[in-house]
């Protein structure tokens, strides 16, 4: 499904300031997750796809030194001619970290990604959706696909951490040792509160409330915590 009436250009100006791009790639080829419609924005086109990444790419000015790059999806996802776009514009403006995002699945292909960069000098920051470090709830419930039940084995290719909070089941015990256990074993943690959308999965009231309550006053502040109360506060989407 193509979708270009998303906001693809974005600035995330507090808590490590950078440039965010939502890209358009082939689809996430995992695609089973529970509770995540975002692989809807997707084209087999590889030519469409490239006309539009060039075109939002065409905003990144280098302005902080970062730029994230999305795509509703993993790297892999993005054509070729996207991929060594994102490096020219590295490299012309001057950026020097660079964050991307990543399946569990795809985790082999990373260190091909940081060496591509690294040899212009750019360091690269992979980021993987976990959701939760409870390995039973994540594959019974969330269907993440990720095989494997230690936590610094998760992180050995990854630097950062997508966690997921607002869903039946889960109590402020198990958020604070979600939260607690990135931060001992990933760079950064980014939290996302579930949003209503087009799955089965539904958010608990109860629990984003309990959330909010407990550990939003805990974490807000933390330079190594996101809080994302709506899928769109990092301005694209």
């Amino acid at each position: 499904m193509e979708n270009d009436s998303l906001t693809r250009y974005a600035e995330i100006t507090e808590k490590n300031r950078r440039e965010i791009v939502l890209l358009r790639g082939s689809g996430c080829r995992w695609r089973r997750c529970t509770f995540c419609d975002y692989h809807l924005d997707f084209s087999l086109d590889e030519g469409s796809n490239f006309a539009l990444n060039q075109e939002v790419l065409e905003h990144v000015t280098g302005k902080y030194g970062r730029l994230e790059v999305i795509n509703s999806g993993s790297f892999t996802d993005l054509d070729d001619r996207t991929r060594r776009r994102i490096l020219d514009i590295c490299i012309g403006k001057k950026i020097t970290e660079i964050h991307f995002e990543c399946h569990w699945m795809h985790r082999d292909a990373v260190p091909a990604l940081r060496r591509t960069f690294e040899a212009h000098g750019i360091q690269v920051k992979l980021k993987i959706g976990v959701e939760t470090f409870d390995a039973r709830y994540r594959e019974q419930v969330l269907h993440k696909g990720i095989d494997e039940t230690s936590p610094s084995r998760i992180a050995a290719n990854f630097d950062e951490v997508c966690l997921l909070f607002g869903l039946e089941g889960q109590t402020e015990t198990s958020m604070r040792y979600d939260i607690e256990t990135g931060l001992a074993n990933f760079e950064r943690v980014c939290i996302n509160i579930m949003v209503e959308n087009t799955t089965r999965v539904k958010p608990s009231l109860s629990v984003i409330d309990t959330f909010m309550r407990e550990l939003y006053p805990v974490y807000k502040d933390n330079v190594h915590v996101d809080i994302l109360l709506n899928n769109t506060d990092f301005g694209v989407g």
